[in-house]
């Protein structure tokens, strides 16, 4: 609270200055000291410039609606104005890139954002003079948009910075787009925003500008470039850091918990609609309802009290009009789910959905030497052996088979 507070103090002498002056000048005759909010940067950090210019110089671009690029541009032509904010040398582009990625946390860009909307409102609603300020309507856009797509939001603030924060410590250091390392956006940037859309449930277009007016117009891609970088990715790479994630997790949580007992597991289908072309989309999977498509993943998750564990996952792949895939094998898909798995936890049970009544996921659960539990899906032949013990008056029919599977 203390941080937002100096942050209005800031905005406010800035538009008092503006009553007077230009901007430039307005920041020229600033002497507002910055102490509520800390520098990311240790101390022993090498960073060239002060974190008070850095502040002023966010601030500034801000009030403008100067990109990083743009800001330093000014900075090159008017070099009076970076000895005006505080610094020995002009910044290029990637430094306040850099800058609001890592030095900054929330609090910074909370406070950046505070200060400098209050003197864009300020100066609109006082009719101050000031032709650098950037329109008042950009902003109410982005604050409005920003409002209402909160009440929709499965997730708190709070919730998705801490998920995200997590996220990042534990599992996005696993995945690699194998991109050149002088690309625009890092890895990284691509993960966030991908753990921020599927949070908020929202596409690539909009989930990239709601993601940028939180992180900051410079920070994220866009919408197209996400949706570029994330088809760089194919199955095997995600399967490999999806279960690097999960090493890592289970070694974290190790300390507090503890799997000696067989636990119960549950391996479920998850359907993502797809809404594009099919051509050349081999991952794309025809729907129940005949004219749906969608991705399909299976997971394999302990089911317990708490929120369940999921500790594998296996992309499925299955023989559409579309592509020339082979007939799934999904028995395969349960195979592996579970010799995964049982390289962390001992398993007692698995449940299954209809989805993988057959007799070959029958066998090959029964090989794996665990138990099963799955609900059957009535065929005529099931419907005849009804009958017949209806007649029979039998509770209890057993058919004994064996099947080799592969």
């Amino acid at each position: 609270m203390q941080s937002l507070c100096e942050a209005y103090q800031l905005g406010i002498t800035i538009r008092n200055e503006l009553t007077k002056a230009d901007l430039v000048t307005a920041f020229e005759n600033l002497d507002h000291s910055i102490d509520t909010i800390e520098d990311g940067y240790p101390a022993w950090h090498p960073a060239p410039l002060s974190f008070r210019a850095i502040i002023l110089s966010f601030v500034f671009m801000k009030i403008t609606g100067d990109s990083y690029a743009e800001f330093s541009r000014r900075l090159t032509r008017q070099p009076e104005v970076a000895t005006i904010l505080g610094f020995s040398r002009v910044p290029d582009e990637s430094t306040f890139s850099r800058a609001w990625r890592n030095r900054f946390d929330d609090v910074v860009h909370e406070y950046i954002h505070a200060a400098a909307h209050f003197v864009i409102k300020e100066v609109h609603d006082r009719d101050i003079s000031a032709p650098e300020v950037r329109p008042k309507a950009e902003i109410l856009n982005d604050t409005e948009e920003a409002a209402d797509s909160v009440e929709n939001e499965s997730f708190s603030q709070e919730k998705i910075i801490q998920t995200t924060r997590l996220a990042r410590a534990h599992a996005y250091g696993h995945f690699d787009s194998g991109r050149a390392s002088n690309a625009s956006y890092e890895d990284t940037q691509f993960f966030e925003l991908q753990t921020f859309m599927g949070m908020v449930r929202c596409g690539a277009t909009q989930g990239a500008t709601r993601f940028q007016y939180r992180r900051g117009k410079e920070y994220g891609p866009h919408g197209d470039t996400h949706l570029r970088a994330v088809k760089q990715f194919g199955p095997e790479e995600l399967v490999r850091g999806f279960n690097k994630t999960t090493d890592r997790l289970l070694s974290v949580i190790a300390p507090k918990a503890s799997f000696r007992r067989p636990v119960t597991a549950a391996i479920d289908i998850t359907t993502i609609p797809y809404y594009g072309d099919v051509e050349e989309m081999p991952m794309v999977s025809g729907t129940k309802d005949r004219d749906g498509r969608a991705f399909k993943f299976a997971t394999l998750s302990i089911i317990g009290q708490n929120i369940p564990l999921i500790l594998a996952v296996e992309p499925v792949r299955e023989s559409s009009e579309w592509d020339e895939n082979p007939s799934n094998q999904i028995h395969r898909t349960v195979r592996r789910l579970v010799r995964r798995a049982k390289e962390h936890v001992p398993i007692e049970t698995v449940l299954c959905d209809r989805e993988f009544d057959s007799i070959q996921v029958f066998q090959t659960l029964s090989n794996l030497d665990v138990n099963y539990l799955i609900p059957k899906r009535v065929s005529s032949s099931e419907r005849d052996v009804l009958e017949q013990m209806e007649e029979d008056d039998q509770e209890v029919a057993v058919e004994s088979a064996s099947i080799h599977v592969e």
